[in-house]
C-alpha cells in the first residue's frame, strides 16, 4: 500500500504543478480558481502538519494571491516527499490525533489521511478546471491516467 500511496503523491505533485503553471500562464486567472487551488495547497499543508504533529503554516482556505502559491506548493510538496520517504509499511497503521478546523478531536490512521489528501486534491483540481472552463479558458487535464501514460488526456472543446 505504501508504494501505491507514494505513486498517488507523485501524481499529486505532477497535477498541482501543471495546474499552477496553467493558472500563471493566463493573463488574468479567475479569482475563484486561484482561491480553489490555494485550498488544495492549504488542505495539503494542514494534513501534513497533522502527520508531523506541528501547527499548520497556513489556513485550510488560505487567502493567497497567485504569486504566493509557488512557494507554498514547493514547501508542501517537499514536505510530503520527505515524509513519505521516511515511512515504512508498519507506520501506515499509526494513529494520528488532531483537531479539525472546527475544533473537533479525531484519531485517524496515517494511511487514511494520505488517501484523503490524494482524493481531496483531485476533487478540487476538478473544480479549478470547471472554473477555468466557465471563464472560457482551457482546462488542464490532471487525470491519473494522463500522469501514468505520460500523455495528455483527451479534452472536449468548449462549445457555446
Amino acid at each position: 500500500m505504501l508504494d501505491e500511496i507514494r505513486r498517488l503523491f507523485d501524481h499529486a505533485v505532477w497535477a498541482d504543478t501543471r495546474l499552477l503553471q496553467a493558472l500563471r500562464e493566463v493573463p488574468t486567472a479567475p479569482a475563484e480558481a486561484v482561491r480553489e487551488f490555494a485550498h488544495v495547497l492549504g488542505a495539503e499543508e494542514t494534513w501534513l502538519s497533522r502527520l508531523e504533529g506541528r501547527p499548520s503554516r497556513t489556513a485550510v482556505w488560505p487567502d493567497l494571491e497567485l504569486p504566493e502559491l509557488p512557494a507554498l506548493l514547493d514547501t508542501v510538496h517537499r514536505g510530503y516527499l520527505d515524509h513519505l520517504a521516511a515511512l515504512d509499511p508498519a507506520s501506515m497503521s499509526r494513529t494520528v490525533a488532531y483537531k479539525n478546523s472546527a475544533g473537533q478531536a479525531f484519531e485517524t490512521p496515517v494511511r487514511d489521511i494520505l488517501l484523503q489528501v490524494a482524493l481531496h486534491g483531485q476533487l478540487h483540481r476538478g473544480k479549478v478546471n470547471l472554473l477555468l472552463r466557465q471563464a472560457g479558458l482551457a482546462p488542464v487535464p490532471t487525470d491519473f491516467i494522463a500522469f501514468v501514460r505520460g500523455l495528455p488526456a483527451a479534452t472536449t472543446p468548449r462549445t457555446r
